[in-house]
């Protein structure tokens, strides 16, 4: 298996997990790293699979958070991953479907990566460790990478 942290700078990535701690500030610093891993491992899935609808769990959603807010870190990441990813924010707990859950996890794995399964389950229940997202993604609010727009004018 490939290692996710490769695809930042030892710095970027320790800035993203720094991210995650300040908005956590009761979180292990091993942990804040696990959710700045699944959320690398969400945007590679993300960019490699353009069109497919995937979803974070709210955990794993609180990473990509992390790296959105990096954001000359996280353009050129999905640049070299292959289209940018968007965030469309939505909570509501019914929003939870593991199916997409499922395909998401399934698609990190196509990318060579493994899911750490414990990040991602309910949103609400047997919850691991609280975060600040309040993002549950799925079904309406799944993410679609979007093509880079092109010049009107040819």
């Amino acid at each position: 298996m490939r290692e996710i942290r490769d695809l930042l700078t030892a710095d970027q990535f320790a800035s993203v997990t720094s991210t995650i701690k300040d908005g956590n500030p009761a979180m292990v610093k091993p942990m804040a790293e696990r959710i700045a891993e699944e959320g690398l491992k969400f945007v590679a899935a993300c960019a490699q699979f353009p069109g497919t609808a995937l979803a974070p769990s709210r955990i794993v959603d609180e990473g990509w958070h992390a790296l959105i807010l990096h954001t000359d870190v996280y353009a050129s990441l999905c640049a070299r991953l292959g289209g940018f990813v968007h965030h469309y924010p939505g909570w509501n707990p019914t929003h939870y479907d593991p199916p997409i859950l499922d395909r998401t996890r399934a698609l990190i794995g196509e990318c060579g990566y493994t899911p750490d399964a414990e990040l991602w389950g309910h949103p609400t229940e047997g919850v691991l460790v609280s975060v600040a997202a309040n993002c549950q993604h799925a079904p309406d609010c799944t993410i679609q990478p979007m093509p880079e727009p092109r010049d009107p004018r040819g």
